[in-house]
């Protein structure tokens, strides 16, 4: 009888100290997720800054090239004489019977395709950007729950672990990122 109250105290023992191993490991796991999570923000916001500043300078490059070319071509048909114009209207008439479409001889401006892409990237990067900080607070949110519900939260409170704050973003975060181009 005393063999089989030590082998049930042993076994019981054993249970127990299974389960806080269990506990533990998983309030372990929950932990590393939680600093993943924040490390993809980190990345994020990385990228963020890396992406966005880049491309406002090409935006930016491109469109004074676009603007300085653009002047240089009416400075030049400012500078034509009236023989010059004259013989530039008539070829232009001329095609535009050929081909019933007259184009201006302006270069090609490609600036709004920089727009575009810069708008896309900014996109690109706010929506990487959220689901790293969805990650991180759906961490946060599993590991919370976790050391507060019975039996965990023995374990958890042995372990001196408490709640884990939730992403917030600063007041100045909430407004909108103003872009000067």
């Amino acid at each position: 009888m005393e063999t089989l109250i030590i082998i049930i105290v042993i076994v019981v023992a054993l249970f127990i100290l299974g389960w806080y191993i269990s506990v533990s490991n998983n309030l372990n796991r929950a932990l590393v997720k939680i600093d993943e999570a924040n490390s993809g923000i980190d990345v994020a916001l990385t990228k963020r800054y890396d992406v966005l500043t880049k491309m406002i300078d090409v935006v930016k490059a491109y469109s004074k090239h676009e603007k300085e070319t653009l002047f240089e071509v009416i400075k030049m048909r400012n500078n034509m004489t009236m023989e010059e114009k004259n013989e530039a209207n008539n070829k232009m008439t001329h095609n535009f019977e050929q081909i019933r479409l007259l184009v201006e001889n302006y270069p090609e401006l490609k600036s709004s395709e920089n727009y575009k892409t810069l708008q896309l990237s900014i996109a690109d990067v706010e929506e990487h950007l959220q689901a790293a900080r969805r990650m991180y607070n759906s961490n946060v949110s599993i590991f919370n729950q976790t050391i507060v519900t019975f039996p965990n939260s023995i374990v958890a409170s042995m372990k001196g672990l408490t709640k884990k704050d939730f992403f917030e973003a600063d007041e100045t975060k909430k407004e909108d990122v103003k872009i000067n181009l």
